[in-house]
């Protein structure tokens, strides 16, 4: 049997335990959920009025308040050095935000006051990482037993000083505070393949997730898109994989080339700087699969067959993978050797994902050395592949971890397992007495949107909002109190293939992280959505203070309209109907073309306006924080006739699940996305009212195909062209009916360029979905569709 116990780095670990019972270790974590529930009144309480996220154990606010000014010290006892660690970091990020300097030093007695910062071996929260804080008039303590334990006490401490998003003196309220946290695993991904991101970028990262009190940073560092780290042995693996030229390179600010790595030296920085935010970096270099990156450096070494690829600028799935052979071993092994001397941490990860089998199939010698070994197919050879690394790691004092797929042909020995396609992987590694990460795509991929709004940039199109992130539960209810010791915790994902820059990591990550932070640290029994929401608007304005470009998007107002548009136009009324994806706060709203404000009419109902008009409307939370930017819709002919990017719905047989810039490493966030079907190249264009209706006019843009399918290139669906380039068909209620018009294509294959459509329609009546689809070539660019616009005769001389 195995106990949960902490590794230096403060993950859990399973270790033997001798002459103690098990009964006795289970007991002892129901009596401490027991504790938890209990303590659950006064956590209940505390998350309406303190504005802390994660929701801290225990919460016991008094009516007394403190001021924090420019002549406030910190102070430590002499000679405790986890208590000035401590203290110089709270002092940093009080300087960061408010722009208040306090003085750190030593005291053996706090001055009235004064924050004070102490290891207590006695402090009463025993639990690792646990704290004590204690705020009233006379002054601040914080006590733990860990180094950690301090240093999540100084970050709730500047939480309190930093609820206002203000800067200067600030007054915080008296508390008693015990806390600690629920899981050991509280991470955070940042793939930088696709998207290199720089030290400073990295830094941002780790500085908001200890401000989240998150502890695992997962370095995704390899994939087919890009090597990122040095190896000195190896350095074509920069030199050469750290670098590709991307779709339409040089043009419509393009790159010529794209890519980056970090030295030795500057991983070693991250690494230091993680540490004394108390944040492990789990390195992740992807193998047997995602490695054309390695391929493309060392194709005589790793590679499977003898082709020399070049780094891959499709995203998606691709086929390369790496050699079973002993030279492919001995160079993952030079690999990890210098990995290993640059990452302290218990775990490194080994991926193990997505690994298409194709070459290993099709290769005589990997064929002969699976029989040679006995193994009956690729996914068992996977799976040895997976446990003779893990058994290499074991024999260095690390533990692999890879992603489920490393279960299908039998789990590694002492593989642990990161699940990512829903918890199935975790429930069935946890019952096999393995340690899993629950990171399900489903609720933690932070790359998914975070709605249907037109206004959201790139990204994957299944929405993932704000409310679903809190609602996950890492402990399925389907394990035993044994088996979910296995369960070490949960984290959130960000693969960047649509995150090319510092603004979109922002926008993804945040509020969303905030939900991921609480189902990791605070009691389950003490979470409640409705208080998340009331001490969110405090991290908004942190967020604000400190020039993080969080995501309104939960907050924000949709403006609809109730009657269809035929309805509308016939009678130039509207009702409009506002609403957010939270239904928290205020929505405030105008009509005669004025900013809302916090004055505006607040709205309490559908109401009516007549055309032309534009109603614009903005969010307020209960406390009077502007909670989205001012959101706008023009209600007028042209307007209701026009369909844009971000209102057009799937085909029937269709799905679109992307949306893609101009081009694929564009950084910008305000540039033009495409949402597209990658299989079909169809939209619908909902309920086009076509009375009196003569022409379309469509804007348009060619995208580069830039994807990976590998077994799924045969869905890709080619429809008949009529002319060299292709068409742009509008059918009429469906894909199979009446064809209304066939625009062809202008010529050429360059990406990223824009053109326009214009064609007659014929005369029709009544209220009809449009399929617009295209049938160019599948072998060259994808088409995005940016506007569709109904003109009638008087319209149509206008133009």
């Amino acid at each position: 049997m195995a106990a949960s116990a902490h590794d230096e780095h403060g993950v859990a670990v399973h270790v033997p335990v001798k002459g103690v019972s098990m009964k006795r270790f289970l007991l002892a974590g129901l009596l401490l959920q027991g504790v938890s529930c209990l303590l659950g009144a006064s956590a209940l309480h505390a998350e309406a009025t303190l504005p802390l996220i994660p929701l801290p154990v225990e919460s016991r606010p008094a009516s007394d308040s403190l001021v924090i000014d420019a002549h406030t010290v910190i102070g430590y006892a002499p000679g405790d050095t986890a208590a000035k660690a401590a203290a110089a970091y709270l002092a940093a990020e009080i300087r960061r935000s408010r722009g208040l300097s306090l003085a750190v030093s030593s005291a053996d007695a706090p001055a009235q006051g004064a924050i004070m910062l102490r290891t207590d071996a006695k402090d009463p929260v025993d639990k690792p990482e646990g704290y004590t804080l204690d705020v009233g008039p006379g002054g601040v303590r914080i006590s733990a037993r860990s180094d950690a334990g301090l240093f999540y006490g100084a970050v709730t401490l500047w939480q309190l000083a930093t609820a206002d998003g203000g800067r200067g003196r600030t007054s915080i309220p008296a508390v008693t505070i015990r806390d600690w946290p629920r899981f050991a695993w509280r991470g955070l991904m940042l793939d930088v393949a696709r998207h290199f991101h720089d030290v400073a970028e990295v830094k941002q990262v780790l500085d908001t997730m200890a401000e989240h009190k998150l502890n695992v940073f997962h370095w995704h560092l390899s994939d087919d898109q890009g090597w990122r780290i040095e190896i000195k042995r190896y350095p074509k693996l920069t030199s050469v994989g750290g670098w590709r030229t991307p779709p339409g390179a040089g043009t419509h600010g393009e790159p010529r080339r794209y890519g980056g790595f970090y030295t030795q030296a500057q991983v070693r920085d991250v690494v230091a700087y993680a540490a004394a935010r108390h944040i492990t970096v789990v390195p992740e270099l992807d193998m047997p699969g995602h490695a054309q990156a390695a391929v493309a450096s060392y194709p005589e070494i790793v590679g499977v067959t003898a082709e020399h690829p070049k780094v891959s600028v499709d995203w998606g799935v691709n086929p390369y993978l790496y050699n079973v052979d002993d030279k492919s071993f001995t160079f993952i092994e030079n690999v990890l050797d210098e990995v290993m001397a640059l990452f302290p941490s218990t775990y490194i990860h080994l991926g193990g994902d997505e690994a298409v089998k194709d070459q290993w199939k099709n290769s005589p010698s990997v064929q002969a050395r699976m029989k040679a070994l006995g193994i009956a197919n690729e996914d068992a050879l996977q799976s040895w592949f997976m446990d003779r690394l893990g058994e290499y790691l074991g024999k260095h004092g690390r533990r692999l971890i890879g992603w489920d797929e490393i279960l299908e042909g039998g789990i590694p020995r002492t593989a642990s397992v990161m699940s990512w396609r829903g918890v199935q992987g975790a429930i069935d590694a946890a019952k096999k007495d393995h340690d899993v990460v629950l990171a399900p795509a489903g609720w933690m991929y932070f790359d998914n949107l975070q709605s249907d709004r037109a206004d959201e940039p790139n990204g994957r199109l299944s929405v993932l909002d704000l409310k679903r992130v809190y609602g996950f539960e890492p402990v399925d209810a389907s394990l035993t109190p044994e088996q979910a010791t296995h369960v070490l915790g949960t984290e959130a994902t960000l693969w960047t293939e649509f995150i090319p820059s510092t603004g979109h990591v922002q926008h993804a990550l945040f509020p969303r992280l905030d939900a991921m932070s609480e189902i990791a640290w605070s009691p389950k029994a003490s979470r409640g959505w409705d208080g998340f929401l009331r001490r969110l608007p405090a991290q908004l304005r942190r967020y604000a203070g400190l020039g993080i470009g969080a995501s309104d998007t939960a907050f924000a107002p949709a403006i609809h309209v109730e009657e269809s548009t035929a309805a509308v136009l016939a009678s130039g009324r509207a009702t409009v109907r506002l609403d957010n994806q939270t239904d928290f706060g205020t929505l405030r709203y105008t009509t005669d073309g004025s900013t809302p404000g916090a004055n505006s009419p607040a709205y309490t109902g559908a109401f009516k306006v007549r055309l032309p008009t534009t109603v614009r409307a903005i969010a307020y939370a209960p406390d009077g924080t502007a909670l989205a930017a001012v959101r706008s819709r023009t209600l007028d002919r042209a307007s209701l006739l026009t369909r844009g990017n971000g209102e057009f719905t799937k085909c029937p047989d269709g799905g679109l699940g992307l949306r893609m810039p101009l081009l694929p490493d564009l950084g910008a966030m305000d540039t033009a996305v495409y949402d597209v079907d990658l299989f079909h190249s169809c939209w619908l264009y909902p309920k086009a009212p076509l009375d009196g209706i003569a022409r379309i006019h469509v804007d348009m843009a060619r995208l580069a195909r830039n994807y990976g399918l590998a077994h799924e290139q045969s869905k890709v669906v080619s429809y008949p062209a009529k002319t060299a380039n292709g068409e742009l068909e509008i059918h009429q209620d469906t894909c199979a009916g009446a064809l209304l018009a066939s625009l062809p294509l202008p010529p050429g294959s360059a990406l990223g360029e824009r053109f326009s459509l214009d064609g007659d329609l014929p005369a029709s009546s009544g209220e009809h979905d449009l399929c617009l689809r295209v049938t160019a070539p599948i072998d060259g660019p994808l088409y995005g569709l940016g506007k569709v616009q109904l003109l009638d005769p008087a319209m149509k001389k206008k133009r």
